[in-house]
């Protein structure tokens, strides 16, 4: 009896974290004006529990050096606490090579130094850092294969994550088995496919094969999640209900 009560009195609730998401258009919020096109940041904050607050700092068209460059990342920094999280998914910016997008295009080899300074400013803070490969685009070729339209950029996650042993979600090689067991018509389905004169958001249709509809957001979330879990990340103590997640 002696034993339990001590047990009882000693045990502490989970302390209050909070996560900052730090990436692109394909996690970012979105507002009622932008619907239905959905970042997977916003489905991935339904499943944590009441000790979790999320902050999601992505924005559309940013690469790891316009995140930077805008000064988006000082704030972070500055608002960690001890146990918070910080999730970094960039590349689709980063690997815009067209001209039109030189803005925003990011060398590898700069792409690699700017998610080690994620990691290395985020550690400081006695936070933790986790890396996410960028998700898939809709792009089979004419067999019906899924496409890898990351090439480098998914590799360089992979070699920082293994270099400072920080945890990567490759959500890219996720997200393409996905889209391979589920085919190139069914995958329109997770993407915008708007007709002209179906929403007031988009009077003349929007096509997208690269951002999600809310569904299509979820299914994306909830592979992030059954990463977390498969990589024991201790953030995964936080998912409610994860028996709901899609296997």
């Amino acid at each position: 009896m002696l034993a339990l009560l001590t047990t009882a009195f000693s045990w502490q609730p989970p302390k209050h974290i909070k996560i900052y998401l730090i990436g692109d258009s394909t996690m970012c919020l979105y507002d009622r004006a932008q619907l239905p096109v959905t970042g997977w940041g916003m489905p991935f904050a339904d499943y944590m529990d009441t000790t979790v607050t999320i902050s999601n700092q992505a924005r559309a068209g940013r690469s790891t050096r316009t995140f930077l460059a805008e000064n988006r990342w000082t704030p972070v920094v500055d608002s960690l606490q001890k146990g918070d999280y910080v999730l970094i998914q960039f590349g689709h910016n980063d690997e815009a090579a067209e001209p039109k997008y030189a803005d925003r295009y990011t060398t590898i080899p700069d792409y690699r130094k700017n998610l080690i300074k994620f990691i290395v400013e985020t550690r400081v803070r006695e936070a933790v850092p986790v890396l996410i490969t960028p998700v898939t685009r809709r792009s089979y070729d004419s067999s019906g294969q899924i496409k890898e339209t990351h090439a480098g950029y998914s590799d360089a996650v992979r070699e920082v994550g293994k270099t400072y042993s920080v945890p990567v979600i490759d959500l890219d090689e996720r997200s393409r088995e996905l889209m391979q067991r589920l085919g190139p018509d069914v995958a329109e389905m997770l993407y915008i496919g708007v007709k002209a004169g179906e929403n007031p958001n988009y009077p003349n249709g929007k096509k997208d094969n690269t951002h999600f509809n809310e569904y299509g957001a979820r299914c994306i979330a909830e592979l992030v999640m059954n990463e977390m879990k498969a990589l024991h990340i201790g953030l995964a103590q936080r998912i409610v209900n994860p028996k709901a997640l899609s296997k």
